[in-house]
């Protein structure tokens, strides 16, 4: 069974596509059939199968989870307790629980069997640049 990690430098909050590199993991296996299993590494950061056509979604769906979990240092916020590697740590933790830190995708003939105007991304939620790695694991 195939497996590779991905690694995705981010240089701030936002949805970054790793569709081409997912496609191109299941190019280099040759398998036909199966499920691949995405995978991050990380606490802070998730995953998405969102649209990939119109880049408003991306801005909006980033708008939306700031808002709804903003940093440490709001005074919304006030209860946190985690705050010892900076405001946005303990938000971002946060939001990856509300979201997935693991993704199932179907593979049909060689390919993600996404729809139209689907794509994966890595979505990151911490203020400073990070390097991501995301595993990447194909099952027949």
């Amino acid at each position: 069974m195939p497996q590779t990690i991905l690694t995705v430098e981010t240089d701030g909050p936002g949805l970054y596509e790793i569709t081409a590199q997912a496609a191109s993991f299941l190019r280099k296996s040759a398998m036909g059939q199966g499920l691949l299993t995405v995978f991050v590494r990380h606490t802070s950061c998730s995953l998405l199968v969102q649209e990939n056509a119109d880049p408003d979604v991306r801005r909006d769906l980033d708008t939306f989870f700031s808002r709804l979990v903003p940093p440490s240092d709001d005074s919304s916020m006030r209860w946190i307790i985690h705050t010892a590697e900076g405001p946005d740590d303990m938000p971002a933790h946060i939001k990856a629980a509300l979201t997935a830190v693991s993704i199932g995708i179907p593979v049909t003939a060689g390919r993600l069997a996404l729809g139209t105007w689907q794509g994966l991304y890595l979505f990151e939620h911490r203020q400073r640049p990070h390097r991501r790695e995301i595993v990447l694991h194909l099952s027949a």
